[in-house]
């Protein structure tokens, strides 16, 4: 699962993703994207469900609509690759996201961990003086300086409601 994004981060994400600025992401720009969060479609399976060879930015969010679970549910869209339909077991999909940026599968994000995925996604800009290290703090309830996976569910949870 990914959290629910703003347009503004999509965007940012989309403009990333193409890489010859044409205003189309290709379905190997974006299945590349899918790979990186754990997301795993064959070539065939998202040429089939996409239906054409690259997507236009309103295409793009309609196609992250339907593969994030509130999007699932509301257009019948893409059944996720595990095969859950709709809203799925949110527990197993928080795991699954934590599963993402915990990147040295120790049981725990740290601030490195955290900056690694976000720029990866393109939603990480040195120059906005954001600090990874504030954000685990906020949630980081024993003060470990790192989010263990129930000090993780806390934070998504807030964050998509």
């Amino acid at each position: 699962m990914m959290s629910r994004l703003g347009t503004r981060d999509l965007r940012r994400i989309f403009e990333n993703l193409d890489k010859n600025s044409d205003g189309q992401v290709s379905l190997e720009e974006l299945n590349w994207l899918l790979e990186k969060i754990g997301v795993h479609y064959s070539m065939d399976e998202l040429e089939l469900s996409i239906g054409k060879p690259s997507l236009d930015f309103d295409e793009f969010l309609y196609f992250y609509d339907s593969i994030s679970s509130e999007g699932t549910a509301r257009s019948g869209g893409l059944e996720s690759p595990e095969g859950n339909e709709g809203d799925g077991d949110q527990e197993t999909d928080l795991a699954e996201a934590f599963r993402v940026f915990d990147l040295n599968d120790d049981g725990f994000i740290s601030s490195e961990e955290l900056q690694s995925v976000l720029s990866r996604l393109g939603l990480w800009d040195e120059r906005s003086g954001r600090d990874c290290s504030s954000m685990i703090r906020a949630y980081d309830t024993n003060s470990d300086g790192r989010l263990d996976f129930e000090e993780f569910k806390s934070m998504m949870l807030i964050t998509i409601s």
